[in-house]
Protein backbone atom coordinates (compact mmCIF):
# COMPACT_ATOMS: atom_id res chain seq x y z
CA UNK A 1 0.00 0.00 0.00
CA UNK A 2 1.50 3.79 -0.84
CA UNK A 3 2.19 6.10 1.99
CA UNK A 4 2.62 8.98 2.93
CA UNK A 5 5.32 9.69 5.31
CA UNK A 6 6.28 13.08 7.51
CA UNK A 7 9.66 13.15 8.26
CA UNK A 8 11.49 15.78 10.60
CA UNK A 9 14.90 16.26 8.93
CA UNK A 10 17.00 18.18 11.79
CA UNK A 11 19.39 20.67 11.15
CA UNK A 12 21.77 19.29 12.85
CA UNK A 13 22.03 16.18 10.03
CA UNK A 14 22.03 19.27 7.18
CA UNK A 15 24.77 21.13 8.66
CA UNK A 16 26.37 19.81 11.69
CA UNK A 17 29.16 22.40 11.11
CA UNK A 18 29.63 22.49 7.32
CA UNK A 19 26.77 21.04 5.01
CA UNK A 20 27.24 17.79 5.09
CA UNK A 21 27.27 16.22 1.30
CA UNK A 22 27.63 12.78 2.60
CA UNK A 23 25.05 12.30 4.16
CA UNK A 24 22.29 14.00 2.20
CA UNK A 25 23.63 12.17 -0.83
CA UNK A 26 22.86 9.08 1.10
CA UNK A 27 19.58 10.75 2.68
CA UNK A 28 18.20 11.26 -0.99
CA UNK A 29 19.10 7.81 -2.67
CA UNK A 30 17.07 6.04 0.33
CA UNK A 31 14.00 8.57 -0.23
CA UNK A 32 14.02 8.35 -3.85
CA UNK A 33 14.25 4.51 -3.50
CA UNK A 34 10.79 4.91 -1.45
CA UNK A 35 9.35 7.51 -4.19
CA UNK A 36 10.38 4.55 -6.94
CA UNK A 37 7.77 2.19 -4.93
CA UNK A 38 4.74 5.06 -4.56
CA UNK A 39 5.21 6.73 -1.68
CA UNK A 40 5.18 10.38 -1.27
CA UNK A 41 7.09 12.40 1.27
CA UNK A 42 6.66 15.52 3.17
CA UNK A 43 9.89 17.01 4.38
CA UNK A 44 10.00 19.27 7.54
CA UNK A 45 13.69 20.51 8.13
CA UNK A 46 15.39 22.26 10.93
CA UNK A 47 17.62 24.91 12.00
CA UNK A 48 20.04 22.73 13.72
CA UNK A 49 23.34 24.39 14.84
CA UNK A 50 23.32 27.80 12.21
CA UNK A 51 20.09 28.57 13.57
CA UNK A 52 21.81 28.94 16.71
CA UNK A 53 24.38 30.59 15.87
CA UNK A 54 22.37 33.21 14.05
CA UNK A 55 19.95 33.84 17.25
CA UNK A 56 23.16 33.71 19.35
CA UNK A 57 24.77 36.22 17.25
CA UNK A 58 21.88 38.60 16.95
CA UNK A 59 21.54 38.59 20.97
CA UNK A 60 24.80 39.54 21.46
CA UNK A 61 24.73 42.83 18.81
CA UNK A 62 21.46 44.13 19.36
CA UNK A 63 18.35 43.35 22.41
CA UNK A 64 15.52 41.66 20.50
CA UNK A 65 12.81 40.26 22.10
CA UNK A 66 11.91 35.93 21.94
CA UNK A 67 9.64 36.54 18.42
CA UNK A 68 12.40 38.27 16.92
CA UNK A 69 15.01 35.19 17.80
CA UNK A 70 12.16 32.94 16.73
CA UNK A 71 11.88 34.66 13.15
CA UNK A 72 15.61 34.49 13.07
CA UNK A 73 15.60 30.69 13.21
CA UNK A 74 12.68 29.90 11.29
CA UNK A 75 14.44 31.93 8.23
CA UNK A 76 17.24 29.45 8.95
CA UNK A 77 14.89 26.42 8.36
CA UNK A 78 13.61 27.77 5.45
CA UNK A 79 17.48 28.51 3.47
CA UNK A 80 18.39 24.45 5.22
CA UNK A 81 14.94 23.71 3.21
CA UNK A 82 15.47 25.34 0.06
CA UNK A 83 18.44 23.57 -0.26
CA UNK A 84 16.59 20.27 0.23
CA UNK A 85 14.10 20.81 -1.85
CA UNK A 86 16.64 21.55 -4.60
CA UNK A 87 18.92 18.20 -3.47
CA UNK A 88 15.66 16.13 -4.69
CA UNK A 89 15.39 18.54 -8.01
CA UNK A 90 11.75 17.49 -10.44
CA UNK A 91 10.85 15.31 -7.51
CA UNK A 92 10.24 17.84 -5.10
CA UNK A 93 7.32 20.30 -5.40
CA UNK A 94 8.85 24.03 -6.82
CA UNK A 95 8.16 26.09 -3.22
CA UNK A 96 8.87 25.68 0.48
CA UNK A 97 5.82 25.04 2.16
CA UNK A 98 5.78 27.94 5.28
CA UNK A 99 2.76 27.65 6.89
CA UNK A 100 0.47 24.29 7.53
CA UNK A 101 -2.73 26.17 7.89
CA UNK A 102 -2.35 26.89 3.77
CA UNK A 103 -2.49 23.38 2.31
CA UNK A 104 -1.09 22.37 -0.71
CA UNK A 105 -2.19 20.13 -3.36
CA UNK A 106 1.38 18.75 -4.77
CA UNK A 107 1.76 16.30 -7.79
CA UNK A 108 4.93 15.48 -6.56
CA UNK A 109 6.17 12.57 -4.54
CA UNK A 110 7.82 15.15 -2.02
CA UNK A 111 6.91 18.54 -0.47
CA UNK A 112 9.66 20.39 1.54
CA UNK A 113 9.09 23.19 4.30
CA UNK A 114 10.43 24.41 7.39
CA UNK A 115 9.65 26.32 10.47
CA UNK A 116 6.05 28.52 10.81
CA UNK A 117 5.57 30.57 13.08
CA UNK A 118 7.12 32.22 16.46
CA UNK A 119 6.29 30.59 19.78
CA UNK A 120 7.57 26.85 18.40
CA UNK A 121 10.61 24.89 16.53
CA UNK A 122 9.80 23.17 12.93
CA UNK A 123 8.65 20.55 15.17
CA UNK A 124 5.30 22.35 15.16
CA UNK A 125 5.08 22.90 11.68
CA UNK A 126 5.87 18.98 11.08
CA UNK A 127 2.85 18.09 13.68
CA UNK A 128 0.53 20.84 11.66
CA UNK A 129 1.41 18.86 8.33
CA UNK A 130 0.64 15.80 9.61
CA UNK A 131 -3.16 16.40 10.81
CA UNK A 132 -3.63 18.41 7.46
CA UNK A 133 -2.52 15.29 5.32
CA UNK A 134 -4.02 12.71 7.49
CA UNK A 135 -0.61 10.83 8.60
CA UNK A 136 -1.16 9.80 12.13
CA UNK A 137 2.71 8.70 12.12
CA UNK A 138 5.65 11.29 12.20
CA UNK A 139 9.04 10.35 12.25
CA UNK A 140 11.51 12.95 13.69
CA UNK A 141 14.99 12.21 12.55
CA UNK A 142 18.61 14.07 14.44
CA UNK A 143 21.90 13.20 15.76
CA UNK A 144 20.32 10.77 18.67
CA UNK A 145 18.96 7.16 17.97
CA UNK A 146 16.92 7.41 21.18
CA UNK A 147 14.93 9.71 23.47
CA UNK A 148 16.47 9.77 26.90
CA UNK A 149 15.41 10.45 30.38
CA UNK A 150 17.92 13.14 30.37
CA UNK A 151 20.31 14.74 28.40
CA UNK A 152 23.05 11.82 27.58
CA UNK A 153 25.96 14.18 26.75
CA UNK A 154 26.29 15.38 29.84
CA UNK A 155 24.69 12.52 32.25
CA UNK A 156 26.66 9.14 31.92
CA UNK A 157 23.75 7.26 33.56
CA UNK A 158 21.02 8.28 30.73
CA UNK A 159 18.97 5.93 30.03
CA UNK A 160 17.23 5.54 26.45
CA UNK A 161 13.61 5.03 26.60
CA UNK A 162 12.15 3.05 23.71
CA UNK A 163 8.54 3.41 24.69
CA UNK A 164 7.03 5.85 26.23
CA UNK A 165 3.79 8.41 26.66
CA UNK A 166 3.00 11.79 25.87
CA UNK A 167 3.29 12.65 28.97
CA UNK A 168 6.45 10.90 30.07
CA UNK A 169 8.41 13.52 27.14
CA UNK A 170 6.81 16.19 28.54
CA UNK A 171 8.73 15.25 31.75
CA UNK A 172 11.45 15.41 29.80
CA UNK A 173 11.53 18.02 27.46
CA UNK A 174 9.14 20.66 29.90
CA UNK A 175 5.84 22.38 28.79
CA UNK A 176 7.68 25.83 27.40
CA UNK A 177 9.58 26.40 24.62
CA UNK A 178 12.14 28.76 24.43
CA UNK A 179 14.10 29.64 20.99
CA UNK A 180 16.68 27.38 20.03
CA UNK A 181 15.71 25.06 22.53
CA UNK A 182 17.45 21.16 21.66
CA UNK A 183 15.13 18.76 22.84
CA UNK A 184 14.13 15.30 21.19
CA UNK A 185 10.56 17.23 20.52
CA UNK A 186 9.75 20.85 20.51
CA UNK A 187 6.64 20.94 24.42
CA UNK A 188 4.35 22.77 21.74
CA UNK A 189 3.92 20.23 19.12
CA UNK A 190 4.14 17.24 22.28
CA UNK A 191 0.63 18.72 23.42
CA UNK A 192 -0.45 19.27 19.50
CA UNK A 193 0.54 15.53 18.91
CA UNK A 194 -1.06 14.25 22.30
CA UNK A 195 -4.20 16.19 21.31
CA UNK A 196 -4.86 14.93 17.57
CA UNK A 197 -3.61 11.42 18.94
CA UNK A 198 -0.34 10.95 16.65
CA UNK A 199 2.50 8.69 17.05
CA UNK A 200 6.34 9.89 16.56
CA UNK A 201 8.79 7.67 16.04
CA UNK A 202 12.63 9.48 17.21
CA UNK A 203 15.33 8.18 15.65
CA UNK A 204 18.95 8.87 14.33
CA UNK A 205 18.94 10.32 10.62
CA UNK A 206 22.35 9.51 10.29
CA UNK A 207 22.14 5.28 10.11
CA UNK A 208 20.61 5.51 6.69
CA UNK A 209 19.86 1.70 7.05
CA UNK A 210 18.34 2.07 10.29
CA UNK A 211 16.01 4.84 8.33
CA UNK A 212 15.55 2.40 5.56
CA UNK A 213 14.36 -0.75 7.90
CA UNK A 214 11.75 1.88 9.23
CA UNK A 215 10.26 3.12 6.27
CA UNK A 216 10.18 -0.78 5.01
CA UNK A 217 8.06 -1.83 8.43
CA UNK A 218 11.08 -3.58 9.45
CA UNK A 219 12.74 -3.54 13.42
CA UNK A 220 14.88 -0.29 13.45
CA UNK A 221 16.22 1.17 16.54
CA UNK A 222 14.75 4.08 17.93
CA UNK A 223 11.73 5.53 20.37
CA UNK A 224 8.12 5.57 19.93
CA UNK A 225 5.74 7.79 21.44
CA UNK A 226 2.36 7.90 21.78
Amino acid sequence: MKKTFVISLGGSLVIPNEIDIKFLRGFKSVILKQVRRGNKFILIVGGGKVCRKYQTALAKISKVDAQALDWMGINSTWLNAKLVQLIFEKYAYSEIAKDPQKKIVFKEPILVGGGWKPGRSSDGAMVKYATAYKTSTIINLSNIAYVYDKDPRKFKDAKKQEKLSWNELLKITGRKWVPGKNVPFDPIATKFAQKNKLKVIVANGKDLKNLENLLNGQKFKGSTVG
